[in-house]
């Protein structure tokens, strides 16, 4: 069978993927630090000061995280046709179809695949959008802990948290979202690699992905 090359992700769909393993991973590692550190406490006085160069640490990978969240939305309402929000969405007749496809294949039920589909299949971009709604409550929680006397983040994290220990609570419970999305990516990412043959994994560097000749 012959395959064609077609570019399907930009290059700040890219950039905002790997942003985001970056920040997710400092995050994670750091948010568990602060949350119970692991180094004895004499070292705060020997000027290392650990957790507070951990904090600092955690801030910066907040601030990656966050544009990285704003950049995968203005993606979805003005990136190419298969990073938007309209491709991901189960309103077309097309759409219902790779939904069921996907279903049956990630159920085994059904040995197939749409092969017309180059983007995200629909399963995987409702997952996505319900993932940047989660990163938006993340981002607002983890300012809120951070910045608490900005007027800003204390009127918002007061409205969606109320006290800052809920946010914290809240914080820390969505990051355990984040630990099992990527958990649940990965293994997605081999296990269609390994079932089909339209280069998902090189597609997330080069920007291509591949499809049998023939198919519009």
């Amino acid at each position: 069978m012959i395959y064609e090359k077609y570019y399907v992700w930009s290059i700040l769909l890219r950039l905002y993927h790997w942003c985001l393993v970056i920040s997710v991973v400092a995050l994670v590692v750091t948010g568990f630090y602060i949350h119970s550190p692991w180094t004895l406490t004499t070292l705060e006085g020997t000027g290392l000061y650990p957790v507070l160069a951990m904090r600092n640490i955690h801030g910066l990978a907040a601030y990656l995280f966050t544009a990285a969240i704003l950049t995968r939305i203005f993606l979805l309402l003005f990136g190419n046709r298969h990073e938007r929000i309209t491709d991901m969405l189960p309103v077309t007749s097309r759409n219902l179809r790779n939904m069921s496809t996907t279903f049956c294949s990630y159920g085994y039920l059904r040995d197939c695949h749409d092969d017309e589909r180059l983007g995200h299949n629909v399963m995987a971009g409702m997952i996505y959008i319900l993932t940047m709604i989660v990163a938006l409550f993340q981002v607002a929680s983890g300012f809120y802990l951070r910045l608490p006397e900005n007027t800003f983040w204390q009127k918002w994290g007061i409205i969606l948290f109320s006290s800052q220990q809920h946010a914290r609570y809240i914080h820390h419970l969505l990051m355990w979202y984040f630990i099992i999305f990527a958990l649940v990516h990965i293994y997605l990412v081999i296990w269609n690699d390994l079932t089909n043959e339209d280069g998902i994994t090189s597609s997330i560097f080069t920007g291509n992905k591949f499809r049998p000749r023939g198919i519009k």
